[in-house]
């Protein structure tokens, strides 16, 4: 074989290696770019979300939305009053017991992950009795929502309103769900974005 023949072989070969690479680490990038800003996968860790989501199911979260509405399943940053063993509510009037839910968070962030359901936004009244929420005077329509039986967990009945700017976020499963009923509404700014697919299992592939 002619060394001009070997020579162009060669550089073929050079070229197609390093165009794989090229396009390996911009698909790479671009993947990256995609869960860095526009959508990234989640694991549940918990039972808070059954029936809608089970342990261990996948969903995407959508980064670009970060204004939910009342129904959407959100991932966010909960406020630092989530991450003590007995939740700490950022309201004067926690000392009131039982009788309504927190209607404030902590100042700080916590950095825990929490995927939950918006039930309320800023601006709207609510109080929760037998688990279910009565927005501005009106009992949610929740066919989602697991039966509540625990008396901590289910009855708080005192009005109290959401913060301009904030949501309230509870757990379809509302016995098991540690949620603002106790450390209080989330911030906008603390929303990561709107779940809308789950992709694992294969058996309960689809949208929420």
């Amino acid at each position: 074989m002619a060394r001009g023949q070997q020579q162009k072989r060669k550089k073929s070969f050079l070229g197609s290696v390093i165009e794989l690479v090229v396009t390996v680490a911009i698909a790479v990038a671009l993947a990256l770019l995609i869960q860095a800003f526009i959508v990234k996968p989640y694991r549940i860790p918990s039972p808070s979300m059954v029936p809608t989501l089970a342990i261990g199911q996948r969903v995407l979260a959508n980064r670009l939305d970060t204004h939910p509405k009342i129904g959407d399943v959100v991932v966010f940053h909960p406020p630092h009053g989530a991450d003590p063993a007995s939740p700490v509510c950022g309201s004067s009037s926690e000392g009131s017991g039982h009788t309504q839910a927190c209607d404030l968070p902590t100042q700080a962030e916590s950095g825990q992950t929490f995927i939950k359901r918006v039930v309320a936004v800023g601006g709207d009244r609510i109080s929760i009795v037998n688990g279910h929420v009565f927005l501005n005077g009106v009992q949610e329509q929740a066919p989602y929502a697991q039966p509540c039986n625990t008396p901590g967990f289910c009855d708080f009945p005192q009005t109290i309103t959401i913060p301009p700017g904030h949501y309230f976020m509870m757990g379809d499963n509302r016995d098991e769900s540690d949620d603002s009923r106790f450390w209080g509404p989330v911030p906008q700014k603390w929303i990561i974005g709107v779940a809308f697919f789950t992709y694992w299992p294969p058996d309960r592939i689809g949208t929420l």
